[in-house]
């Protein structure tokens, strides 16, 4: 890379990245140090793009205007595209991961650039990496940290529940503007009363995003329990698109519009308009359910590995109010399921063996890279009428059903009948997930958590 490269870098950032004219001629020389200081690849670029990224403390101010002058949504919609712009998101390479829509309502994509997280345990510790002062992957300390490739990570300031927490954008996002919310403090996951109302407070701000809050506890939380933080981002989810199949009331609230989701997973939605409605309810079934024992159900609160129970709520502001469901989670292993009694089954687990998250448990699931090459050499046994090789043996469910779905003609290529395999294999991961496998055992325990048919 030569000057002219650099003086169009410099131009670049001019346009796009908010770089001052009296100091393009600093940068050019910072890059050009960069340059020579034997960086390749994504580091290079992060390492430049880095450099030509207006400061943090520049960041939040120019979020904070634009938040006061135009509101919430052209803020967001001026960083998501400024993180683009610096590279720190990677769109392009996002663009290009497979993605589709199947018949029973799930989003399925795959992601080929992020690796396949198989290690619950390393979630608990926060991920973290050796080197450094930031005490896990997502504090705000890593900002500029080219050790762990952050080099052009900007964040910006929000409150949540009157704390400093701050908000960034994943650079491997999963779904549209796909940000985290993180406590400006380094403390574990956590979902207690408090957590409500920070979520609330959250859609208050930008009711143009939904927020959510994983399970804190390993396999059925995310990649990082040590740190306490929040998902959510510009897209709706196919849960928000769900409708409740079964009214039920809440004693206390019993004009609130309360049901049962139509849904593969346990699910309760609360609707209304008041803050202190909604937190009561769902902080009500949170406690129910944090200490709800049912062994004809394998449910099990607590025992000497700790608690077992958690809730994962979602939330979205609509016309009418706000919209927060409620997912009933439950990470207790057993002898038959040593990964998750609630977890996807083993026969499932060549699709997806990761832990189901609070993005999957609302119908967006993320597979793993390495399917879509080996989901192709299973096609093309297929099409071939080839019988599948050992190597290939985990794939044998897939296989036969894929199989016949092209053969009964209902699809006009191999891939389609694929994807509808993998529609209902995501769907049947669902239902594993739940804790409940009929609406009248439900009922059993919302009798106990307050609600009435």
């Amino acid at each position: 890379m030569g000057f002219k490269d650099i003086a169009n870098l410099t131009e670049y950032a001019k346009a796009k990245l908010g770089l001052k004219p009296r100091d393009a001629d600093y940068k050019a020389n910072r890059v050009l140090e960069i340059m020579e200081s034997g960086l390749e690849g994504a580091e290079l670029e992060d390492a430049v793009y880095g450099e030509l990224s207006l400061l943090p403390s520049e960041t939040d101010e120019r979020f904070a205007q634009i938040f006061r002058e135009s509101g919430s949504k052209a803020a967001t919609g001026w960083l998501y595209n400024y993180c683009v712009n610096n590279k720190y998101v990677k769109k392009d390479v996002l663009d290009k991961n497979p993605r589709f829509d199947t018949a029973n309502g799930l989003t399925i994509t795959i992601n080929k650039t992020k690796p396949e997280f198989r290690d619950p345990k390393k979630a608990k510790a926060g991920n973290s990496v050796d080197g450094g002062f930031a005490k896990c992957v997502i504090c705000r300390e890593n900002e500029g940290f080219g050790t762990r490739n952050k080099r052009n990570l900007r964040t910006v300031s929000i409150t949540l529940g009157g704390k400093p927490w701050f908000w960034q954008y994943s650079p491997y996002g999963y779904f549209n503007e796909h940000g985290i919310a993180v406590n400006c403090e380094h403390i574990p996951m956590r979902i207690d009363r408090q957590t409500l109302c920070n979520l609330l407070d959250f859609v208050d701000k930008f009711p143009h995003y939904f927020i959510g809050c994983n399970a804190p506890l390993e396999r059925i939380g995310g990649s990082v329990l040590a740190h306490d933080h929040y998902q959510g981002g510009g897209e709706i989810l196919p849960l928000h698109r769900a409708k409740i199949k079964t009214k039920i009331k809440d004693r206390k609230y019993p004009y609130v519009n309360v049901g049962i989701l139509d849904w593969a997973g346990t699910v309760i939605r609360i609707k209304s308009d008041k803050r202190n409605e909604i937190i009561d309810i769902a902080d009500r079934l949170r406690e129910a359910w944090e200490g709800y024992n049912n062994a004809e159900y394998g449910i099990i609160a607590e025992d000497e590995n700790g608690a077992h129970n958690a809730i994962s709520p979602t939330v979205i502001k609509t016309v009418h109010g706000y919209e927060m469901n409620v997912i009933l989670r439950s990470n207790i292993t057993s002898e038959k399921y040593p990964d998750g009694v609630f977890h996807a089954h083993p026969e499932y687990h060549s699709i997806k063996k990761e832990s189901i998250g609070l993005i999957e448990a609302q119908g967006l699931f993320i597979l793993p890279g390495r399917l879509e090459d080996e989901l192709s050499a299973v096609e093309k046994f297929i099409v071939e009428n080839q019988p599948l090789p050992e190597e290939y043996s985990q794939f044998s469910l897939v296989y036969n059903e894929t199989k016949a779905l092209y053969e009964s003609g209902k699809y006009s290529d191999v891939h389609t009948a694929m994807q509808e395999e993998l529609g209902s294999i995501c769907y049947r991961i669902l239902e594993n997930t739940a804790v409940f496998k009929n609406e009248e055992n439900l009922m059993r325990f919302l009798e106990v958590a307050g609600f009435e048919i």
